[in-house]
This record gives C-alpha cells, structure tokens and sequence, in this order.
C-alpha cells in the first residue's frame, strides 16, 4: 500500500513549490512578513527560502548627502537566497557595499544562505541611500523595499535613531 504513495507525495509538493512560485510573482503592497515560503509544513516548502527581515534601522546621517541601513535578514528555509536589490522611499539609489578587511566595496548582491543570516552591520556590509530626498531625522520612519532572487520582495519599515545607536545584541 505504502508503494504507490510517492507519486501523489510528489505531486503534493510540487504544487505547493508552484503556489509559492507565482505567490512570488504577484505584485505586493506593504508585504513585511517576507518573502516565499508560508507553507512551512509541506515538502516543497522546505527546498525554498523561508526569509524574515528584523532589527532594522537608519541611524540619523550627519549629513544630507547619504545614510547608512541596517537590518538582518533570517533564512529558516532549505534553499539559499540572495539580496539582489534595494529601494527606498527617502533615496534616489540604494547601494549594497560589502566590507573587508576595513575596505568597502559596491556589490551587486549579498548571499541569504539557507538555515543562515546575512547581517547588515556597522562596520561590516551594509546599505548606503545614495541621493537623498531629504535627510532623515530621528523619529521618522525609512521604508525599504528588498528584493531577492528567489523569493518575492520584503517591504521594512525602519526607524531613524540617533547617528551614534548601536542597537542591543
């Protein structure tokens, strides 16, 4: 009896990896949850990103040419991800820079590993908003759109904290 219930298994899981698929496709509005993957229990939603974005924020920029952004993005899912773009409601450009050995460089994307964390970080990759609208100001709020290869876009909301927060670990 047990023999004849792997293809129906299958199929189960493959329908449910193609719900998520064009889930990720569709158009999204003020998403803040994240990304693909809301089916945690089935089969196919094991083999894709799980993603979730916490700990965001904009410190107050010293001046109006540029900030910095920080965030952690969580990949609970059993596929590896990557950040391949960011937007915001305050900056012309978003850049993604990754930093080694104290020298930061532009990137086109930062890596999401599946079971991971990519951590954007004083001092280590972060995001610079590039052609700001207006300088932010401690108390307001900076909306981030993140865009990913495989899942669909997160919409944050970070709040501007004073130029010098660092927040608890």
């Amino acid at each position: 009896m047990r023999a004849g219930t792997g293809r129906p298994l299958a199929a189960v899981a493959l329908g449910a990896a193609l719900t998520l698929a064009l889930g990720a496709c569709s158009s999204s509005d003020g998403d803040s949850g994240g990304g693909s993957g809301t089916e945690s229990g089935s089969a196919g939603a094991q083999k894709l990103p799980q993603l979730k974005v916490s700990g965001a924020y904009v410190p107050q920029p010293p001046t109006d040419e540029m900030a910095g952004g920080f965030l952690t993005v969580r990949n609970s899912g059993g596929a590896d991800d990557k950040l391949t773009s960011v937007t915001s409601d305050v900056a012309g450009t978003v850049q993604m820079h990754e930093t080694v050995k104290q020298q930061m460089k532009q990137v086109k994307s930062l890596p999401v590993p599946a079971g991971g964390t990519l951590r954007l970080s004083r001092g280590g990759n972060h995001l610079m908003l590039m052609d700001l609208e207006h300088k932010p100001k401690k108390g307001e709020t900076v909306t981030f759109t993140l865009h990913f290869a495989k899942s669909g876009p997160v919409t944050v909301k970070a709040p501007v904290e004073a130029t010098n927060y660092t927040p608890d670990k």
